[in-house]
């Protein structure tokens, strides 16, 4: 007799759905075996804990009794976290749009016993609506279908395995010389006016606009980098972004970055902090700082575990609806502030009696604060506004809050902490690098196998507990956040230096996620036996793939710790996948920006007794353009080389000719 098994699940996302009447199973060996024993096929379910339409359809369909006896009595029902199972959920998202479907969450799929993909879909719901069948019709016809013609189903998940063809390998052809070009296609489909690409919905798109900064900074794109510039400013100006605490939404849904999703993502939140702190270094733009000082306040005040890392997500909902957290009316302002204080708030962020939004749950006009009409140059200084923003903030933090996925999850940690250590030497922050630094001891000291034989980090953790052995990701960004740590001085777990946990990581990368039968990296480890198809993505998604980030952090650390066999390494991924990148370039853009920085990055190397002030210039500059070593402290006197190929300056001992060698060398912003 199968019960829900989701009550013995940490995911805040499976724990949801721990007190549904549908009989869920986790994803694991066990479960493929008990739908091959019981000759059922499975019906799979994907989401995340942040997800709006996963809560619709888990309100409207899992929590009702008569379709959980549907889907008790004719399938074994599996749900799964993505955030826990990203390797999972590509597989059966790759299986969705092989089909012709657009993908999203949540992601609905009917697989054989052996978990090969038979037909799919996202959100279905309760009732038929715009021509989608409604959830009934899906059980009933597949509940009717395994078992009067069962062999046109098995013929159709037969293409399941086809996923696995990929491009060819081998050396490619694409030249570093086409990347102007190529950022200039990029920079043509973006909208003039609100940036992003044009049309709704609207996504940060991080590694796309990560590799235009970057093709400017070496190649003097002027539309490369306006068209970057132009869509952080809007989405700091918009309603994606949170006005009162801080932080971005996931996207927005129309076309001015206007009404978001209003679920919060720790990943996208790491990389906007990384272009922002990228874009005020180009052009000093108060704009950028702010939203990236308030960005990192709100991570530290509601998105920071006790031990110090870093949660996942924060709801899109409150009280069962979407957005109500963070909407306002006229009334609601003038509660808080005295009248000239609320006229003034009123008119810097867009509050009338009209909205701009309606309350989904009253259909009540209400508003999203944005300053897309004020600009960013209001005429409110910026102490009193300050005041006001502070007692609004106050009055919110009065509402039903959100609900908090509190899992630590290990990759998104790397980015954020990364970022976070970025920024730190980008504007003195000592602060943020305790952040960063507090947040990469908890992955090392509580994430972290004892099992020689396995990937030396989790996944997920939660209520102390590590789930899932560690991806590839996790790895990798990781990687990068060690040795962030270790360039901008941050003082290291006492049981391993940051440079001795990056080699640790880098080794365990080629032994655990490199696929010699495929050329790539595994997404989960290659011993991983509850992956029904291995599958090697390269193009980037939310996040940029780990091909890219692993390049150049190969390259990091060949030039912290002088061995060559790591910048070997690195060129090896980049030739070999080549063919892929030049097949398919523009979903390539993190390979792109690594191809860019493996011809680019000025290796700066300070030996000496008074290198501090060299240090703390050089970190200062653009993370994206440099590696800062440094060499020989007892040496009385201080001197600098920068090189880049393997072509050096001679030494200087003066900040300013150092400066001058880097930004000649195309590794700084032009000021």
């Amino acid at each position: 007799m199968l019960s829900n098994e989701l009550r013995h699940a940490t995911s805040p996302y499976l724990l949801q759905h721990a007190d549904n009447p549908v009989h869920w199973q986790p994803w694991s060996s066990a479960t493929l075996a008990l739908a091959a024993k019981l000759d059922r096929p499975i019906l799979l379910s994907i989401g995340y804990a942040a997800c709006h339409w996963c809560h619709v359809m888990a309100h409207e369909s899992f929590e009702d009794q008569t379709v959980a006896a549907l889907m008790n009595a004719a399938f074994v029902n599996v749900k799964v976290d993505r955030e826990e199972r990203p390797d999972i959920d590509h597989i059966y998202m790759s299986a969705l749009h092989a089909m012709g479907q657009q993908g999203g969450w949540p992601l609905t799929m009917l697989l054989t016993p052996d978990g090969s993909a038979m037909w799919g879909g996202t959100y279905f719901p309760p009732r038929r609506a715009q021509g989608r069948p409604s959830f009934t019709d899906v059980l009933q016809h597949f509940t009717r279908a395994w078992r009067d013609n069962r062999p046109a189903l098995l013929q159709q998940a037969g293409q399941f395995s086809r996923l696995t063809e990929s491009a060819p390998r081998g050396a490619g052809t694409l030249s570093p010389a086409a990347f102007p070009a190529l950022a200039e296609r990029l920079a043509a489909a973006f909208d003039p006016l609100t940036g992003g690409f044009r049309g709704a919905p609207k996504f940060p798109n991080a590694p796309v606009l990560d590799f235009l900064l970057r093709v400017d900074a070496h190649h003097d794109l002027p539309d490369a980098q306006t068209a970057v510039l132009n869509t952080l400013q809007n989405m700091c100006l918009g309603g994606i972004y949170d006005h009162l605490r801080g932080g971005f939404a996931r996207y927005s849904v129309d076309e001015r970055w206007l009404v978001p999703h209003f679920e919060k993502m720790l990943y996208d939140n790491a990389q906007l902090i990384d272009l922002l702190t990228v874009a005020w270094q180009i052009t000093g733009n108060p704009l950028f700082k702010t939203a990236v000082e308030e960005t990192i306040a709100w991570i530290a005040a509601e998105m920071t575990a006790p031990g110090g890392a870093f949660y996942a997500s924060l709801d899109a909902d409150s009280e069962g609806v979407e957005g109500r957290f963070y909407l306002w009316t006229p009334e609601q302002i003038n509660t808080v502030l005295d009248p000239e204080a609320a006229a003034q708030m009123a008119k810097v962020f867009d509050v009338t009696l009209a909205g701009n939004f309606h309350d989904e749950g009253t259909g009540a006009p209400t508003n999203i604060l944005n300053r897309l009409r004020s600009g960013s140059s209001a005429a409110v200084p910026p102490d009193h506004l300050a005041i006001m923003k502070a007692k609004l903030l106050a009055e919110r933090a009065k509402r039903t809050r959100p609900g908090c996925d509190d899992k630590i999850l290990a990759d998104w940690n790397g980015l954020m902490i990364a970022a976070l250590t970025h920024a730190a030497t980008a504007f003195d922050r000592q602060d943020w690098l305790a952040m960063a630094r507090n947040a990469a001891c908890f992955v090392y000291e509580s994430m972290t196998s004892a099992d020689p034989g396995a990937p030396p980090l989790g996944h997920s953790s939660r209520a102390g507990k590590v789930q899932h052995p560690g991806l590839a990701t996790d790895h990798v960004f990781m990687l990068q956040a060690a040795l962030a740590l270790h360039e901008a001085g941050a003082s290291p777990p006492e049981s391993l230096p940051w440079l001795a946990w990056a080699e640790r990581l880098a080794d365990a990368i080629d032994l655990h996620y490199f696929d010699a039968s495929a050329g790539k990296l595994s997404p989960a480890a290659l011993s991983a036996s509850d992956v029904p198809l291995r599958l090697h993505p390269t193009e980037d998604d939310a996040i940029p793939n780990p091909h890219g980030p692993l390049v150049q952090a190969l390259i990091g650390l060949a030039t912290q710790t002088g061995e060559l066999r790591w910048i070997a390494r690195a060129r090896h991924w980049l030739d070999d996948l080549s063919d892929t990148i030049s097949a398919q370039p523009l979903r390539h853009c993190g390979l792109l920006a690594a191809q860019l920085y493996a011809d680019h990055v000025a290796e700066v190397t300070i030996s000496g007794a008074a290198a501090e002030p060299f240090i703390q210039a050089a970190l200062a500059t653009r993370h994206d353009g440099r590696i800062v070593t440094t060499r020989h402290p007892e040496n009385p006197r201080t001197e600098v080389t920068v090189c880049i190929q393997q072509s050096c300056s001679l030494p200087v001992n003066e900040v300013a000719a150092m400066l001058e060698l880097m930004n000649d060398r195309g590794s700084r912003p032009r000021l």
